[in-house]
């Protein structure tokens, strides 16, 4: 989706923009009233906060992943987006952890007042979408605009929005982008696609526009013509990031193996590690569940409505009158694990799942979702040997 103030037009030839018309475009896009926000190197993570330039961002810095393990490296380049997933998603930006709704007020003569929550519209530039990512806020876009129940807040910081997607070129361990068909090239929705460069030529971004916008904003950018080696090196990094992937999906219709999976006997086995906490929903760029809550002071005159993110890990989550629906955390690690790689097709028309390896990473006992499918494709290949099997 792109921003609303700009159409598909026809996008001009590729450009190359050295570091410091990567600046210039930080630049640009904030003097246009933007709030740039991008990767930077706090706390021992890659982070995504607000940048003022390009100086900000995690130049010389990479990651080492696996399954519940995250740490930050030292590079011997000075890549800016040789990185992938962190912590952090761009649904933290676009749906917000907790965003109060409405506060009511009590007055000594016991008139209430309520004031619905106002927020002013967002003009976000985001730098450094990756392809999953870019087809997360896809998806996250399908969800909450393309139903009966629209978002009208997601619309209003969504609408906002200006994408600059960056092409993966250094996997990480827990990445599976190609499995899922998100990556590691740019897809559609980007306003404007770098890929980096490094080599004995120089540091470099081929940078293209994916809208009018984008292509007004390169325009006005320090730059120069493409150049074949440029152009053939980008190719090959992203062509290389394809065959490194770390992890990968068995290569079934997952819709297919989750639907015929519910009586696995390997959800025993993964319940009985997982501590049901929540926080592969709470990585997942596209987990999109929130619930509501009420607050009040000690006094009873002041109240107000949050809504925050919500897990289907949470007894609560599928309370009704006699109990919850899911009492028990094989239950509930079933109901994610066939949403995400299976109903959400009937209800959505895709997969949930983009590839990150978020789940993975910030799991803080290392399940692994690619582990678990393989698990239980073998676990079905396995009874149809024994003739127990669906066809």
């Amino acid at each position: 989706m792109p921003s609303a103030t700009t159409t598909r037009d026809p996008a001009p030839p590729a450009c190359v923009l050295d570091r410091q018309g990567l600046d210039a475009l930080v630049q640009a896009l904030r003097a246009r009233g933007r709030t740039v926000i991008g990767p930077t190197h706090r706390g021992g993570a890659i982070v995504l906060e607000e940048l003022r330039s390009a100086a900000e961002l995690p130049y010389g810095w990479g990651v080492e992943l696996d399954g519940g393990h995250y740490r930050v490296v030292r590079r011997e380049d000075e890549a800016a987006f040789a990185h992938s997933a962190g912590p952090q998603s761009w649904k933290n930006y676009l749906l917000p952890e907790r965003v109060r709704q409405w506060t009511a007020d009590r007055a000594p003569d016991g008139e209430l007042t309520v004031r619905q929550e106002r927020h002013p519209p967002a003009s976000y530039a985001f730098l450094g979408v990756r392809p999953c990512d870019l087809r997360a806020i896809a998806i996250q876009d399908r969800v909450l605009l393309g139903g009966w129940h629209r978002d009208d807040a997601y619309q209003a910081r969504r609408n906002g929005a200006f994408l600059i997607a960056v092409e993966c070129t250094e996997p990480g361990a827990t990445c599976f982008c190609v499995s899922m068909g998100t990556g590691p090239a740019a897809g559609p929705g980007y306003d404007i696609a770098l890929t980096e460069v490094l080599d004995e030529t120089g540091h470099r971004f081929l940078a293209r526009a994916g809208t009018a916008e984008g292509a007004e904003v390169l325009a006005g950018l320090p730059q120069r013509d493409a150049d074949a080696a440029t152009r053939t090196a980008a190719a090959e990094a992203v062509e290389s990031a394809a065959g490194r992937m770390g992890r990968s999906m068995p290569p079934v219709d997952l819709h297919t193996l989750m639907a015929s999976s519910l009586e696995a006997e390997r959800w025993d086995e993964v319940a009985s590690r997982c501590l049901t906490c929540g926080n592969c929903t709470m990585a997942c760029p596209t987990c999109f569940c929130t619930t509501t809550e009420d607050i009040t002071d000690l006094t009873g005159d002041h109240a107000e409505r949050w809504s925050r993110w919500e897990s289907c890990y949470d007894l609560d989550f599928s309370h009704l009158p006699g109990g919850p629906v899911r009492q028990s955390g094989r239950s509930r690690y079933r109901q994610w694990l066939t949403h995400k790689l299976g109903t959400w097709w009937d209800q959505f028309g895709s997969s949930g799942c983009v590839g990150c390896g978020r789940c993975i990473v910030w799991c803080p006992v290392a399940i692994d979702i690619t582990e678990e499918a393989h698990a239980l494709h073998q676990e079905q290949l396995a009874r149809r040997a024994a003739g127990e099997g669906t066809p």
